[in-house]
């Protein structure tokens, strides 16, 4: 598919998700539904004295196969970067699996926030889908949802974590850090909130931002801020050698946390 004709059908995918952000069902309707529908879920204990991360990485998006390979991606190099083996839960859909469920993203979140220590240990998730200016999309089998920030700030608390990160590869994604971010809270996002992002193709490893920030940037520089300026030059480097008005990946919040991921 052309990189026009990918970005006319995001163009026509984001529609629809915003017409279904009006008529569905709130999704944190279904996160108070019970996680014991949910696949149990187990982690390493938190360690006394030191900074643990834990990471939620989801791909909420099953037509596409990049938004499975991308969470898988991203928390494979997270996990290696924070020592955060056996604290790490990927959740993902796709054509044939509703494994990105609210249920599921509820479930992950009350794991995490029965284990970790909420004063001494910092949450990562990385959200990866198509987006709209109202939120994310969430395509698990024939159940689409639209998630807001409210959505994703109400997760968040459910990991009972006062340091977190939030990441999120998808158009409009700017709208999270204009919401979420503050000193505790670290938001990272692919575009602007009036800004789509490239690179969502079905069998594609990584989106363009994705590419960028996780599987080049982190691989050579530790410090999330850091990695994040080298990955929005190479991304908008890559946007205008291909014609595409920049999505300019934004950045806000989280000083605490970066300081606590810093010290580690």
């Amino acid at each position: 598919m052309s990189r026009h004709r990918e970005f006319a059908v995001f163009r026509i995918l984001a529609s629809c998700l915003l017409g279904l952000s009006l008529v569905s069902l709130p999704v944190h309707g279904a996160y108070g539904q019970a996680a014991r529908r949910a696949e149990p879920v187990r982690l390493e204990a938190q360690r006394p004295g030191r900074t643990d991360v834990y990471i939620l990485s989801f791909g909420l998006w099953g037509p596409q196969s990049v938004f499975e390979s991308e969470a898988r991606g991203a928390a494979r190099i997270l996990e290696r970067l924070y020592g955060s083996k056996g604290r790490t839960i990927v959740r993902f859909n796709t054509k044939r699996q509703a494994g990105a469920t609210p249920q599921t993203l509820l479930a992950a979140a009350e794991a995490v926030g029965r284990t970790l220590d909420p004063a001494e240990d910092v949450v990562v998730l990385v959200l990866t889908s198509h987006g709209t200016p109202e939120g994310i999309g969430l395509v698990a089998g024939r159940d689409t949802r639209l998630i807001t920030p409210a959505d994703v700030g109400r997760l968040l608390d459910r990991t009972g974590a006062r340091h977190r990160a939030v990441i999120v590869s998808a158009c409009y994604s700017g709208i999270f850090a204009r919401a979420l971010a503050d000193e505790r809270t670290l938001v990272i996002t692919a575009a602007a909130a009036d800004k789509p992002s490239f690179g969502c193709r079905d069998g594609a490893t990584w989106t363009y931002f994705g590419d960028a920030f996780f599987n080049k940037a982190l691989r050579a520089e530790a410090r999330l801020d850091a990695a994040f300026e080298q990955a929005r030059s190479l991304v908008t480097q890559r946007e205008r050698r291909e014609g595409f008005d920049p999505s300019n990946p934004q950045i806000a919040g989280g000083s605490q946390v970066l300081a606590r991921l810093g010290a580690r």
